[in-house]
């Protein structure tokens, strides 16, 4: 249930509400929007009619309950207002959202040396990312696969954030690493493995550092949505949602399928900041740049990319890396496109590619 106050409600006026609405055992989170200020009750609220809270104050504009079984990720629960992720990097605060420019992250599979990490750290700040993946801890299908290098990984990563100033994204595995890998991450990612690991997603949820949290291979949107819905309950209100192919039928050729539908059904749904990684999603690298600039037309907020300095001798998921040389070709031909949709930060018409430029002026008919 949602209490929508009417705009320019004295802050006297909301807390009073909000106390009245404690003495009922519910918990009542004030969301400030652009325009009005939304008042979110947590706690059992099926008892409560919604003209009992209405005759509490002229203030209230309107009073709703929240259908969906995934509560504070609901788009209602923010009155239809999309969040904002704001992370803090060297470089500058970056914003994940819908009405901020394509946030693009690019780098590794896993850290396998100093050399590599440091590498590609440069190449993809250069090229326009403005984080860094890569993992430290592997989860993999096989025991005897590469599982990563672990805390002396997450010693290079904090390396090359302060090379590069670049943000840095790293995946947690266990609720025993989280303090380790936070002390280096600014964005603690949830892999799609763990996506149900319910222990894991309360524990993420007990911080504030911003969580991106992937969706399992099989996993409903509903489901993701729940899990996204376990880190909310916990406190944390930094969620982004990254869309990285589900299982199908077909993986002859391709490694998953990329539910790219789940753009704008999310849209409708939750008011959380979406991601799509077309590199796990292909498992090639060259269906990647196809799938990136068919994420920006339907409207993804940021891109995750797997780079890799020689992608033939990767240690994890090569054939799904782009080479640097391919990463700077992509952001060339993304800039056109980003830019059409008004996702693109950068002003520097010199980096785009003319050719491509005028093919997508063409196609959208300037």
């Amino acid at each position: 249930m949602i209490v929508v106050m009417k705009s320019g409600t004295p802050l006297a006026e909301i807390e009073r509400v909000s106390q009245e609405i404690r003495s009922w055992d519910i918990t009542p989170e004030k969301l400030e929007g652009t325009h009005k200020v939304v008042i979110g009750l947590v706690g059992d609220t099926a008892e409560i009619d919604p003209r009992q809270i209405q005759n509490l104050s002229h203030c209230i504009e309107q009073v709703l309950r929240v259908k969906k079984p995934f509560k504070r990720a609901s788009k209602e629960f923010r009155y239809g207002e999309p969040s904002e992720v704001v992370v803090p990097t060297p470089n500058g605060p970056v914003t994940f959202g819908q009405n901020h420019p394509l946030v693009v992250v690019a780098g590794p599979c896993s850290v396998e040396n100093e050399e590599m990490i440091v590498k590609t750290a440069l190449a993809v700040k250069a090229a326009g990312a403005q984080f860094l993946r890569g993992g430290a801890y592997k989860p993999r299908t096989s025991p005897y696969a590469f599982q990563g290098h672990g805390e002396s990984a997450l010693e290079l990563l904090a390396k090359a954030r302060v090379v590069t100033g670049l943000g840095i994204i790293t995946e947690v595995m266990d609720t025993a690493d989280i303090d380790k890998v936070a002390s280096v991450a600014d964005v603690v990612q949830i892999g799609a493995r763990n996506m149900q690991n319910f222990s894991l997603l309360r524990k993420v949820g007990a911080t504030l550092k911003p969580i991106l949290l992937k969706r399992g291979p099989s996993a409903t949107i509903e489901e993701w949505l729940m899990a996204a819905e376990y880190i909310l309950a916990a406190g944390n209100p930094n969620v982004i949602l990254c869309e990285r192919g589900i299982r199908t039928f077909d993986q002859q050729y391709t490694r998953n399928t990329l539910d790219i539908s789940a753009i704008p059904v999310l849209r409708t749904l939750t008011h959380l900041p979406i991601m799509i990684d077309p590199s796990h999603a292909t498992g090639f690298s060259e269906f990647v740049s196809t799938m990136a600039m068919a994420s920006i037309a339907a409207g993804t907020d940021s891109l995750m990319i797997e780079v890799h300095p020689n992608p033939a001798k990767a240690l994890s998921d090569g054939p799904q890396s782009l080479t640097i040389e391919a990463f700077e070709q992509l952001m060339q031909e993304m800039a056109p496109l980003s830019k059409f949709f008004g996702r693109w930060a950068k002003n520097d018409s010199a980096t785009v590619m003319p050719k491509f430029a005028a093919k997508v002026a063409t196609m959208a008919g300037v």
